[in-house]
């Protein structure tokens, strides 16, 4: 069985990607800003859990420092959803949503990349895009962007840890956590979203956690430098309804 480091233990997607590691038997370190849920966490899967707020200067070296021996594979589950149009988006939006989920997923590997390469077995790092990278979605510009580099770091460290460390990356539609009630905070909103997809529903955290396990474990053992997308077709497909 494999020891696991998820940052994003909010009661999303971070948390869904846990439950479901634990269910299998793996040992796992959550690490989020939330204290009461982190401490949910810890008590539900026996885990340890370490209180980092990911934009603190440090915090993410922090974090990897209080973990002792290798791991088998890192989850950096932080992410954001700032909707504007383009013309009220400000500097500080981009700079944000770029040191959020670009530069944060990048520290994250780079802090734990040691104990990944000591991993037996080889180890896996997953990371979070979004369909709206190439969709091209409007209000979607700083998050589009961010997402965006998280695509070209995915297949950046993929090649140069390979095959040690394989590196991916998923790239959801729009799932139904507390996150996403920014986009989707209303029945009707979530309906109208709902439809947009082939198959016509929000995502759930378990369908992400579900490819994530694949993904970090011996299953996807012959994948790396891949953004698969769980979005209900939305990035492939339309379909006409009447």
């Amino acid at each position: 069985m494999g020891r696991y480091l998820i940052y994003g233990g909010n009661g999303g997607i971070g948390s869904a990607i846990a439950r479901r590691l634990n269910g299998a038997g793996h040992e796992i370190v959550v690490a989020g800003r939330n204290g009461d849920e982190l401490g949910r966490i810890a008590e539900e899967f026996s885990a340890q859990s370490i209180v980092c707020d990911v934009m603190e200067d440090e915090a993410i070296e922090r974090t990897a420092a209080e973990i002792e021996g290798p791991l088998d594979g890192l989850v950096y589950a932080v992410g954001s959803i700032n909707l504007k149009p383009f013309a009220r988006a400000k500097p500080e939006d981009f700079v944000g949503d770029f040191r959020l989920n670009a530069v944060g997923a990048a520290r994250a590997f780079q802090a734990s990349s040691d104990a990944l390469m000591k991993a037996e077995n080889g180890a896996s790092a997953l990371f979070f895009s979004t369909v709206a990278v190439d969709q091209g979605f409007s209000a979607h510009a700083s998050i589009a962007m961010a997402k965006g580099a998280v695509v070209g770091l995915t297949r950046t460290l993929a090649t140069e840890y390979a095959p040690q460390i394989r590196v991916n990356a998923i790239a959801p539609s729009l799932i139904d956590t507390p996150l996403g009630q920014t986009v989707a905070g209303n029945p009707k909103m979530a309906d109208a979203v709902a439809k947009m997809h082939a198959i016509p529903r929000l995502g759930r955290p378990d369908d992400v956690a579900g490819m994530a396990e694949v993904l970090l474990t011996e299953a996807g053992s012959w994948i790396t430098g891949q953004i698969i997308g769980v979005d209900g077709g939305r990035s492939a497909i339309r379909v006409m309804r009447s």
